[in-house]
């Protein structure tokens, strides 16, 4: 668990006021949040685990998609629209 002193001069450093009662709180606060970061240390790092799945050195193919493709769908799927258009709310 972090230190009263540890607390106090990181509320130095912030340039914060705490009473007793804040120090005690951000003493519990500040060592679940460090514990957090110990436990995301030990985790296998993402490289790690692709490297476990089984790819085969495979890389799945690239497709281009036109937005033309999929515009009449989007234009469907709107709740509101006028010819080829969506409204809006006006922001101005």
């Amino acid at each position: 668990m972090i230190s009263k002193d540890e607390v106090k001069h990181i509320a130095k450093l912030a340039r914060l006021e705490l009473t007793e009662k804040e120090i005690g709180k951000m003493q519990k606060d500040l060592s679940a949040i460090l514990d957090y970061f110990n436990l995301l240390k030990k985790s296998p790092s993402p490289a790690k685990i692709l490297s476990q799945q089984n790819l085969g050195g495979q890389a799945r193919e690239d497709k281009v998609v036109s937005s033309h493709d999929i515009r009449d769908e989007l234009i469907a799927a709107a709740p509101d629209k006028k010819d080829d258009y969506i409204k809006v709310k006006a922001i101005l």
